[in-house]
Protein backbone atom coordinates (compact mmCIF):
# COMPACT_ATOMS: atom_id res chain seq x y z
CA UNK A 1 0.00 0.00 0.00
CA UNK A 2 1.39 3.40 -1.01
CA UNK A 3 1.67 5.85 1.88
CA UNK A 4 2.93 8.63 -0.42
CA UNK A 5 2.01 9.29 -4.05
CA UNK A 6 3.74 11.92 -6.17
CA UNK A 7 1.75 12.60 -9.33
CA UNK A 8 3.29 14.72 -12.11
CA UNK A 9 4.74 17.22 -9.65
CA UNK A 10 6.47 20.26 -11.11
CA UNK A 11 8.00 23.27 -9.37
CA UNK A 12 8.92 26.40 -11.30
CA UNK A 13 10.98 29.36 -10.12
CA UNK A 14 10.35 31.94 -12.80
CA UNK A 15 11.39 30.22 -16.01
CA UNK A 16 13.42 27.53 -14.23
CA UNK A 17 11.87 24.09 -13.74
CA UNK A 18 13.43 22.73 -10.54
CA UNK A 19 11.11 19.70 -10.80
CA UNK A 20 9.25 18.64 -13.93
CA UNK A 21 6.44 16.05 -14.03
CA UNK A 22 7.92 13.83 -11.31
CA UNK A 23 5.82 10.78 -10.42
CA UNK A 24 6.42 7.85 -8.07
CA UNK A 25 4.96 6.25 -4.97
CA UNK A 26 6.42 5.10 -1.66
CA UNK A 27 5.15 1.86 -0.17
CA UNK A 28 4.38 1.76 3.53
CA UNK A 29 7.15 0.27 5.68
CA UNK A 30 9.87 0.67 3.03
CA UNK A 31 12.88 2.92 2.45
CA UNK A 32 12.84 4.91 -0.78
CA UNK A 33 16.17 6.36 -1.85
CA UNK A 34 16.23 9.60 -3.83
CA UNK A 35 19.46 10.23 -5.70
CA UNK A 36 20.81 12.40 -8.48
CA UNK A 37 23.64 14.80 -9.31
CA UNK A 38 23.89 18.17 -7.56
CA UNK A 39 21.09 20.44 -8.76
CA UNK A 40 18.86 17.54 -9.77
CA UNK A 41 15.93 18.89 -7.72
CA UNK A 42 15.98 16.45 -4.81
CA UNK A 43 15.68 18.94 -1.96
CA UNK A 44 13.17 21.03 -3.90
CA UNK A 45 11.00 17.93 -4.19
CA UNK A 46 11.31 17.33 -0.42
CA UNK A 47 10.24 20.93 0.13
CA UNK A 48 7.18 20.43 -2.07
CA UNK A 49 6.25 17.18 -0.34
CA UNK A 50 6.48 18.68 3.16
CA UNK A 51 4.75 21.99 2.49
CA UNK A 52 7.68 24.40 2.35
CA UNK A 53 7.03 25.00 -1.36
CA UNK A 54 3.65 24.70 -3.07
CA UNK A 55 3.93 22.57 -6.22
CA UNK A 56 3.40 24.56 -9.41
CA UNK A 57 1.67 21.54 -10.96
CA UNK A 58 0.72 18.04 -9.99
CA UNK A 59 -0.59 16.38 -6.85
CA UNK A 60 0.87 15.01 -3.62
CA UNK A 61 -1.14 12.41 -1.71
CA UNK A 62 -0.13 11.28 1.77
CA UNK A 63 -2.05 8.47 3.44
CA UNK A 64 -4.77 9.06 0.83
CA UNK A 65 -5.07 12.79 1.56
CA UNK A 66 -4.21 15.59 -0.86
CA UNK A 67 -1.39 17.67 0.64
CA UNK A 68 -1.10 20.53 -1.88
CA UNK A 69 -1.25 23.89 -0.14
CA UNK A 70 -0.89 22.63 3.42
CA UNK A 71 1.60 24.43 5.68
CA UNK A 72 4.55 22.47 7.11
CA UNK A 73 3.09 22.43 10.62
CA UNK A 74 -0.13 20.87 9.32
CA UNK A 75 1.88 18.36 7.28
CA UNK A 76 3.79 17.45 10.44
CA UNK A 77 0.60 16.97 12.43
CA UNK A 78 -0.68 14.61 9.74
CA UNK A 79 2.43 12.47 10.22
CA UNK A 80 5.13 13.56 7.77
CA UNK A 81 8.37 15.22 8.91
CA UNK A 82 11.77 15.98 7.40
CA UNK A 83 15.33 16.73 8.42
CA UNK A 84 17.65 19.25 6.76
CA UNK A 85 21.04 19.14 5.07
CA UNK A 86 22.42 21.78 7.42
CA UNK A 87 21.66 20.85 11.02
CA UNK A 88 20.92 23.81 13.29
CA UNK A 89 20.16 22.70 16.84
CA UNK A 90 18.98 25.15 19.47
CA UNK A 91 22.55 25.58 20.63
CA UNK A 92 21.91 26.99 24.11
CA UNK A 93 19.35 24.34 25.03
CA UNK A 94 20.14 20.83 26.22
CA UNK A 95 19.92 17.82 23.95
CA UNK A 96 16.71 16.60 25.60
CA UNK A 97 15.15 20.08 25.35
CA UNK A 98 15.89 20.11 21.61
CA UNK A 99 14.05 16.81 21.17
CA UNK A 100 11.19 18.03 23.37
CA UNK A 101 10.52 20.71 20.74
CA UNK A 102 9.46 17.90 18.42
CA UNK A 103 7.47 16.09 21.11
CA UNK A 104 5.51 19.25 21.92
CA UNK A 105 3.85 18.88 18.52
CA UNK A 106 1.95 15.98 20.09
CA UNK A 107 1.45 17.00 23.72
CA UNK A 108 1.14 20.14 25.82
CA UNK A 109 2.55 18.40 28.89
CA UNK A 110 6.23 19.12 29.52
CA UNK A 111 6.52 15.95 31.59
CA UNK A 112 5.12 13.82 28.78
CA UNK A 113 7.22 15.64 26.19
CA UNK A 114 10.37 14.93 28.19
CA UNK A 115 9.46 11.24 28.45
CA UNK A 116 8.82 11.11 24.69
CA UNK A 117 12.13 12.89 24.03
CA UNK A 118 14.08 10.45 26.18
CA UNK A 119 12.51 7.53 24.30
CA UNK A 120 13.79 8.91 21.00
CA UNK A 121 17.22 9.67 22.42
CA UNK A 122 17.43 5.98 23.29
CA UNK A 123 16.53 5.12 19.69
CA UNK A 124 19.47 7.21 18.41
CA UNK A 125 21.70 6.02 21.29
CA UNK A 126 22.19 9.49 22.79
CA UNK A 127 20.38 9.21 26.12
CA UNK A 128 23.75 9.66 27.86
CA UNK A 129 23.97 13.11 26.22
CA UNK A 130 20.52 14.28 27.35
CA UNK A 131 21.77 17.15 29.56
CA UNK A 132 24.62 18.18 27.25
CA UNK A 133 24.30 21.55 25.48
CA UNK A 134 23.33 20.91 21.87
CA UNK A 135 25.72 23.58 20.60
CA UNK A 136 28.68 21.54 21.84
CA UNK A 137 27.85 18.36 19.94
CA UNK A 138 30.07 17.12 17.10
CA UNK A 139 28.48 16.92 13.66
CA UNK A 140 27.67 13.20 13.87
CA UNK A 141 25.69 13.63 17.07
CA UNK A 142 23.99 16.76 15.72
CA UNK A 143 22.70 14.66 12.84
CA UNK A 144 21.36 12.02 15.23
CA UNK A 145 19.82 14.74 17.40
CA UNK A 146 17.90 16.07 14.41
CA UNK A 147 16.63 12.56 13.65
CA UNK A 148 15.54 12.17 17.28
CA UNK A 149 13.66 15.49 17.19
CA UNK A 150 11.89 14.43 13.99
CA UNK A 151 10.99 11.05 15.48
CA UNK A 152 9.56 12.78 18.55
CA UNK A 153 6.76 14.20 16.36
CA UNK A 154 5.60 10.57 15.94
CA UNK A 155 5.65 10.53 12.12
CA UNK A 156 4.34 7.92 9.72
CA UNK A 157 6.85 9.05 7.10
CA UNK A 158 10.35 10.36 7.82
CA UNK A 159 12.26 12.24 5.11
CA UNK A 160 16.03 12.43 5.62
CA UNK A 161 17.94 15.01 3.58
CA UNK A 162 21.63 14.04 3.30
CA UNK A 163 21.76 12.84 6.89
CA UNK A 164 25.21 11.35 6.22
CA UNK A 165 26.64 14.50 4.63
CA UNK A 166 29.92 15.58 6.19
CA UNK A 167 30.35 12.45 8.30
CA UNK A 168 33.36 10.16 8.49
CA UNK A 169 32.95 6.44 7.65
CA UNK A 170 32.37 5.39 11.26
CA UNK A 171 29.72 8.07 11.77
CA UNK A 172 28.04 7.18 8.48
CA UNK A 173 27.89 3.53 9.53
CA UNK A 174 26.10 4.56 12.74
CA UNK A 175 23.53 6.46 10.69
CA UNK A 176 23.06 3.52 8.32
CA UNK A 177 22.36 1.23 11.26
CA UNK A 178 20.00 3.82 12.75
CA UNK A 179 18.02 4.06 9.50
CA UNK A 180 17.73 0.27 9.34
CA UNK A 181 16.69 0.14 13.01
CA UNK A 182 13.98 2.72 12.34
CA UNK A 183 12.74 0.61 9.44
CA UNK A 184 12.47 -2.39 11.76
CA UNK A 185 10.15 -0.27 13.91
CA UNK A 186 7.81 -0.04 10.92
CA UNK A 187 8.45 3.59 9.97
CA UNK A 188 8.49 4.47 6.26
CA UNK A 189 11.45 6.59 5.13
CA UNK A 190 12.63 8.61 2.14
CA UNK A 191 16.34 9.31 2.02
CA UNK A 192 18.32 11.78 -0.10
CA UNK A 193 21.94 10.70 -0.13
CA UNK A 194 25.07 11.11 -2.27
CA UNK A 195 26.90 8.14 -0.74
CA UNK A 196 26.00 5.51 -3.33
CA UNK A 197 27.21 2.55 -1.28
CA UNK A 198 25.08 3.69 1.64
CA UNK A 199 21.94 4.30 -0.42
CA UNK A 200 22.29 0.89 -2.07
CA UNK A 201 22.49 -0.78 1.35
CA UNK A 202 19.48 0.87 2.92
CA UNK A 203 16.98 1.32 0.06
CA UNK A 204 14.21 -1.00 -1.06
CA UNK A 205 13.70 1.13 -4.18
CA UNK A 206 15.47 4.14 -5.63
CA UNK A 207 14.26 7.08 -7.69
CA UNK A 208 16.89 8.93 -9.75
CA UNK A 209 16.42 12.59 -10.61
CA UNK A 210 18.44 14.60 -13.10
CA UNK A 211 17.81 18.20 -14.22
CA UNK A 212 14.55 18.15 -12.25
CA UNK A 213 13.10 15.12 -14.06
CA UNK A 214 12.79 11.49 -13.04
CA UNK A 215 15.43 9.56 -14.93
CA UNK A 216 14.51 6.09 -13.69
CA UNK A 217 13.19 4.08 -10.76
CA UNK A 218 13.89 0.55 -9.60
CA UNK A 219 15.62 -1.74 -7.17
CA UNK A 220 19.16 -0.78 -6.07
CA UNK A 221 20.62 -3.39 -8.41
CA UNK A 222 18.58 -2.16 -11.37
CA UNK A 223 19.56 1.43 -10.74
CA UNK A 224 23.28 0.87 -10.20
CA UNK A 225 23.49 -1.09 -13.48
CA UNK A 226 21.47 1.41 -15.53
CA UNK A 227 23.68 3.06 -18.20
CA UNK A 228 21.58 6.25 -18.04
CA UNK A 229 22.29 6.58 -14.32
CA UNK A 230 26.01 6.00 -14.84
CA UNK A 231 26.00 8.60 -17.61
CA UNK A 232 24.18 11.16 -15.43
CA UNK A 233 26.78 10.78 -12.69
CA UNK A 234 30.00 10.05 -14.55
CA UNK A 235 29.44 11.00 -18.20
CA UNK A 236 28.64 9.08 -21.37
CA UNK A 237 32.13 7.55 -21.73
CA UNK A 238 31.69 5.66 -18.44
CA UNK A 239 28.19 4.50 -19.43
Amino acid sequence: MAILEIKNVSKFFGGLAANSDVSFSVEEGTIMGLIGPNGAGKTTLFNCITGYYPPSKGEILFDGRRMNGLDPDKVCMLGMVRTWQKVRPLAKLSVVDNVMVGALARTSSLKTAREMAMEQLKVVRMEHRSDFLAGGLPIGERKKLEVARALATQPKLLLLDEVMGGLNPAESEEIIQLILDIKQRGLTQMVIEHDMKAIMRISDRIVVLTSGEKLTEGSPQEVVNNPDVISAYLGESHA
